[in-house]
């Protein structure tokens, strides 16, 4: 097997990113579509539920597998992350206008950050530092408190960037030890198992066509998932990562032309500055990782 690694195909990569932004602003059309009709839990549940079926042959092999106690406890802990976090996310996007929900969103990088400073011992130079206060000015640019009504649905999804980064946390230690798409397939089952108490506590009876929209919502994240996989193949992240701002775009227009929503310049403007940061800081890391592969002269390369 050669050991030369593939070569960069850019546009390839950019293409793939936005098919993934386009699979996403999918799921949060739909979400928002069908808003309160049902609890959040309840939509959460199903969704998940869904989800099950398109990670059934890593189930099989998760099923096979004899892993430490340690890391069914990381799989159980990020799979309760994880569920809290959708839960919010599920209210936010039922009853906030789509675009301000994709905005906050950007955050979740920033949470993974901070986390990975604090509690994993990655490096934090200042530059990440003025990063992060950037995207952190873009949220207030985007909540404005004080000037704009900031409602449960910009709360819940404040709540859900800090539990999404924390569970991405959790699934950063298990990449090393399982397969990612075990990781998945745990995530999948655990956040089923933790949605379906709450779940059946607010149950309410649902449509075919509402079972049917939620079974979509699995099938376009999924799919979602996988383009950014194929994205991360063709192109290094620094190319790819400011191609997500585009989501924002599709929310934005989704929510004028299909919900009335009226386009916020001011969540633009904030959503903007935090996909710069989240850029600069994949770029910044992209470079230091060029320099620690570069042999120093003199050296041979293994």
């Amino acid at each position: 097997m050669s050991d030369v690694p593939p070569p960069d195909r850019p546009l390839l990569g950019i293409a793939w990113m936005l098919g993934t932004t386009l699979c996403f602003t999918a799921v949060n059309v739909i979400v928002h579509y069908l808003g309160t009709s049902l609890p959040a839990a309840q939509s959460s549940f199903v969704r998940f539920l869904w989800g099950v079926l398109f990670v059934l042959p890593a189930l099989w092999h998760l099923a096979q597998t004899r892993y430490p106690g340690r890391v069914w406890a990381l799989f159980g802990l990020r799979g309760a992350l994880q569920a809290v976090a959708v839960g919010l996310w599920f209210f936010a996007m039922a009853r906030t206008p789509i675009a301000d929900v994709t905005a906050i969103g950007y955050l979740n990088p920033i949470v993974v950050t901070l986390g990975g400073a604090l509690l994993l011992g990655e490096g934090f130079a200042w530059r990440r530092g003025v990063a992060i206060l950037v995207a952190l000015i873009g949220a207030l640019v985007i909540l404005r408190p004080g000037l704009r009504e900031v409602l449960p649905g910009h709360i819940a999804q404040l709540g859900a960037a800090f539990f999404f980064g924390a569970a991405y946390l959790v699934a950063k230690r298990l990449s090393g030890q399982v397969p990612a798409s075990v990781v998945v397939a745990a995530m999948t089952v655990a956040v089923t198992l933790c949605l379906a108490p709450f779940a059946i506590a607010v149950w309410e009876p649902m449509t075919l066509s509402e079972t049917l929209w939620l079974g979509a919502t699995a099938a376009f994240a999924t799919a979602a998932h996988y383009f950014m996989t194929r994205a991360f193949q063709c192109a290094p992240v620094t190319v790819t990562q400011p191609v997500v701002f585009t989501q924002l775009v599709w929310a934005s227009a989704a929510g004028w032309v299909l919900f009335g929503e009226r386009v916020d310049p001011f969540v633009i403007l904030g959503g903007a500055m935090i996909i710069a940061a989240i850029s600069y800081m994949s770029w910044r890391e992209a470079q230091l990782k060029r320099r620690a592969a570069t042999p120093v002269a003199g050296t041979t390369r293994v």
